[in-house]
């Protein structure tokens, strides 16, 4: 946990409290197991401490307690440069959670786009790294919901010039489950997992821990992360950056990760 002073603000952070079915969650690829919903609800006030530390303010999404993944606010909505892009999940028993995330970012003052059937999209298969937008094709986001998302994205003037990149899904929930990016633009990955084709990405860097692969951009050099992973955060503090470590485990349990907890919305 970082010092409790706080830094001065940076963006608007987005998140959503956990529902009490919570342990009823969505689990693709992992084996079900119990989940402590008092526990995961601790480690939830722990990781929208660390982004309070970091300067993010928090906007609470409505709870949307019929829904067991709803605090993954992430897959709901993609922002870029001003524009909040709606979402429309592939697993239709999550698009009720739709609603309370528009309310937050129409009364925040963004404009708004949306995904439409027959398009499906998560926003946890969108990672931007600079002005490329990589979109994960799998379970929860289709070829025509990409070409939503880039159709949106250019006719918003601020978000015009991004290239969208689609990459194809392994065994894996969504792209940022695979890979996320570092401040710098490397992107991190598991090693030997072939969970994607690392080949579209131009910087690569391999990691032992599956929860290494997922970071979260706070500002600066610091990087949010999993406390699964403490070779990862080892290693990315030798290279100059600073990992702000959370425990997860309730949530990595139904595959979650630190990205799909928050919507991160830098100060323009």
């Amino acid at each position: 946990m970082r010092p409790a002073e706080r830094d001065p603000v940076v963006g608007t952070a987005l998140v959503r409290d956990p529902s009490p079915r919570l342990a009823d969650g969505l689990v693709t690829y992992l084996d079900r197991v119990p989940v402590d919903v008092e526990l995961a609800r601790h480690q939830h006030q722990a990781y929208l401490a660390a982004l309070t530390a970091a300067g993010w303010d928090l906007r609470a999404v409505a709870p949307a307690d019929d829904h067991p993944d709803s605090v993954f606010v992430e897959d709901t909505v993609v922002y870029c440069a001003g524009l909040a892009v709606l979402a429309r999940s592939g697993a239709p028993q999550r698009r009720g959670e739709l609603a309370g995330t528009a309310t937050a970012v129409t009364e925040l003052g963004l404009a708004v786009g949306a995904i439409e059937a027959p398009g499906t999209l998560d926003g946890g298969d969108v990672l931007q790294v600079g002005d490329t937008v990589y979109v994960g094709r799998g379970k929860r986001t289709n070829a025509e919901g990409a070409r939503q998302l880039a159709d949106r994205l250019a006719a918003y003037p601020a978000s015009r010039g991004r290239t969208v990149v689609e990459v194809p899904l392994g065994s894996v929930l969504h792209l940022k489950s695979a890979v996320t990016a570092l401040p710098d633009g490397t992107v991190l990955a598991e090693r030997d997992a072939d969970l994607v084709d690392l080949s579209v990405f131009p910087q690569v860097l391999l990691v032992d821990e599956p929860a290494g692969c997922y970071v979260v951009l706070l500002g600066g050099n610091r990087v949010l992360m999993a406390a699964s992973a403490p070779r990862t955060a080892a290693a990315l503090a030798e290279r100059g950056l600073d990992p702000v470590v959370v425990d997860i485990s309730e949530f990595e349990k139904i595959e979650g990760c630190v990205t799909c907890l928050s919507v991160l919305l830098p100060s323009r």
